[in-house]
């Protein structure tokens, strides 16, 4: 059974119509709203696997289902649908690790007093992300994009009333905006010299080779082509949502949501967005490579981007001491790689690593999040230990997920998607630095994994948290179970001996042998041994001999104080921002104000000073000229008119009598001038 791409709407509207039930649920419908999420969820991950299916049918072609949303002028504004091998894997891991996430969350939101509000949200946030995954349009991609943004808020501040959660809600709020400006501004630039937003269109479309030939050859102003601008600016978009340097402050801070949350977004939603924005647009990416002329390609931009992440990310989470800030700037480092891989040239080996990631990520927050539960939501690693016999299946898996995150080799997928990222890195001709990244951070990850784990598990119990913890229910360890699964076996869809995800995604046909499983095997070699070497120090360091008392100070902090501890303020990113950016705000806010209020206030209070004297001038003409003249002239003529009227008796002798007395008068006058 298949899904045509006409039909694919329906994968987003199954969760959006949970989400509307959640929302008209009452606080005591709990089973409702949940089992409303569950089944929008599960309904929808069935879909994705008949939409996967009908993708892998024709894997070259696109699938598509163009509609008109309106009319605009002479225009019409068209949106669509799009489905291929791309869309199909991204659903299905977004709606099979979403659902897992969604199980979870019914054992660790049990007691929350706002648990179907919870579901309401979560229902929201996979809706708008698997509606920006079968968008045929970037209009229509950017709508679900922003909704996206809409739903982590509501989520990253859903326990509203500790003051942390709202600033971090803001904080992720207002920092993605940042690069969606650049977003904004790159649609716009696009809809203007292209004529459409549909990525394929028959032809026509913005990624097609007909426009994509006309956006290249078009240079700006600074000697860009106009492809390169407007991918920059789209990847503005990709640094927010994806924790990209310099934009990477918000996500570590997003941890203050529910645990449930922090898997959702730094597994299978929010951040994955960033990485698939750059991977749908990337024809229009690569539409100035073959331009010798240019002076700077986007992907070289993505890269270094990428590179400089990867290695931020891991150098700051060694020194973090919140189990879930670990695996927050962990995400930070392995969207870096998943940049990195984006713009050496492998976007197919981002995907490879980004769905690979969603499997070990969820199962490591959520691992957190079992730690966390049980440990009576204590999540600093100081005041755990001795957690390993406590929690059996929590340790097993979390085992798992920090094995594969680590590129433990060959049984872990994510041994087998890093090799392919490094591998690209290695045959990029531009510089040799985005590798060189990328191997450090191979031992960073290693290292801080490796103490996260001895941290939490090893040793005696340091507080009374930890030494009165127990196992989380079933439907917290049956998902961690299945991660776990998904963890080790999603590798060897991709392995170099039988690439058949790569082969899919690409839409190339398969070419599978034995003797390609080892090739560039002096670079693998070495990145086998730096993963030991992280291995081996971290266990060295922190699993040997574990710490048994919550106030011992931190083998690396007894060290190196000074470093840890910058490390630990996370390079004061925040603290530099602050003295920066946000002052220079400030000054500029308080420059607006003045100008606001007596530059432009003053002129207009001027100006109405102006008006104010005009008008009493001409109330005071038109008051005491005009009509006191008129009011004079009307007053005479009353008072004549009122003086006459006595004289209308209605009496007829009394008119004789005036007759009478104005005819001797007349005689009198008469004869006075006859005589004279």
């Amino acid at each position: 059974m298949t899904l045509p791409a006409q039909y694919l709407w329906l994968i987003p509207a199954l969760p959006l119509l949970a989400a509307a039930i959640g929302a008209l649920t009452p606080r005591r419908g709990r089973a409702l709203a949940a089992g409303a999420a569950l089944a929008g969820m599960g309904g929808s991950f069935l879909l994705s696997c008949a939409a996967l299916a009908g993708a892998l049918a024709a894997p070259a072609e696109h699938q598509v289902a163009n509609f008109t949303w309106f009319g605009l002028g002479d225009g019409v504004m068209r949106l669509g649908w799009l489905l291929d091998p791309l869309t199909g894997f991204m659903c299905v891991m977004v709606t099979f690790v979403g659902l897992l996430i969604f199980i979870f969350s019914t054992g660790y939101m049990k007691e929350d007093e706002n648990f179907a509000r919870f579901f309401c949200f979560l229902s929201l946030f996979a809706a708008a992300m698997l509606g920006l995954l079968v968008a045929n349009s970037l209009l229509l991609l950017f709508v679900c994009w922003e909704l996206v943004g809409l739903a982590s808020y509501l989520l990253i501040g859903f326990w509203f009333h500790k003051p942390s959660a709202a600033a971090a809600a803001k904080k992720a709020f207002i920092t993605t905006r940042i690069g969606d400006l650049g977003f904004l501004l790159g649609i716009l630039w696009l809809q203007h010299d292209a004529n459409t937003l549909l990525f394929f269109d028959g032809g026509r479309g913005c990624l097609e080779p007909a426009v994509l030939s006309q956006l290249a050859l078009h240079v700006t102003a600074g000697g860009l082509a106009v492809s390169t601008a407007i991918g920059l600016l789209l990847f503005c978009g990709a640094v927010g949502k994806s924790g990209q340097f310099p934009l990477h402050v918000w996500l570590p801070d997003a941890m203050e949501g529910p645990t449930p949350v922090s898997a959702l977004i730094h597994a299978a939603t929010m951040v994955a967005a960033g990485v698939f924005l750059v991977a749908r647009v990337y024809p229009l990416m690569t539409a100035d490579q073959a331009l010798a002329h240019i002076p700077l390609h986007a992907l070289t931009v993505v890269a270094f981007i990428g590179a400089i992440t990867a290695l931020l990310g891991a150098v700051i989470a060694v020194a973090q001491n919140d189990i879930k800030r670990v695996l927050a700037f962990s995400t930070v480092s392995q969207l870096g790689y998943m940049m990195l891989a984006l713009g050496v040239g492998s976007w197919v080996a981002a995907i490879f690593h980004l769905l690979t990631h969603a499997f070990f990520k969820a199962l490591l927050f959520l691992g957190a999040g079992s730690v966390i539960h049980a440990a009576h939501h204590e999540q600093d690693i100081r005041q755990l230990g001795g957690l390993r016999p406590k929690l059996k299946v929590t340790f097993a898996t979390f085992a798992i997920g920090m094995m594969a995150l680590s590129g433990v080799p060959f049984l872990f997928s994510g041994f087998w998607s890093k090799e392919a990222i490094l591998h690209a890195a290695h045959e990029w001709e531009v510089s040799s630095l985005p590798l060189y990244a990328g191997l450090i951070a191979v031992v960073l990850t290693a290292f801080y994994m490796t103490r996260l784990l001895a941290e939490t598990f090893l040793g005696a119990p340091r507080s009374e948290h930890a030494a009165h913890a127990h196992e989380s229910p079933a439907t917290m360890t049956v998902p961690l179970v299945l991660l776990a699964l998904g963890s080790v076996l999603l590798g060897f869809a991709g392995t170099p001996a039988c690439p058949w995800l790569q082969a899919r995604l690409s839409g190339t046909p398969l070419h599978s042998s034995m003797e390609h499983l080892f090739e560039g095997g002096g670079l693998m070699l070495l990145s086998i041994v730096l993963v030991g070497a992280g291995l081996g120090l971290g266990w060295t360091i922190y699993g040997r001999r574990p710490r048994t008392d919550a106030t011992a100070a931190d083998p690396l902090e007894a060290a190196a104080p000074r470093t840890f501890a910058f490390l630990g303020a996370r390079l004061k990113f925040d603290e530099l921002y602050a003295a920066t950016v946000f002052r220079l705000s400030a000054g500029l806010a308080t420059l607006a104000a003045f100008f606001d209020r007596w530059v432009w206030g003053g002129a207009v209070t001027v100006l109405a000073r102006l008006g104010e004297f005009g008008g009493g001038a001409n109330r005071d003409f038109d008051e005491e000229g005009l009509n006191g003249g008129f009011d004079t002239v009307s007053e005479s003529l009353r008072g004549a008119g009122q003086r006459y009227s006595r004289a209308q008796t209605g009496r007829a002798h009394g008119y004789m009598r005036t007759v009478a007395i104005a005819f001797a008068i007349l005689a009198l006058l008469l004869v006075w001038g006859g005589a004279r």
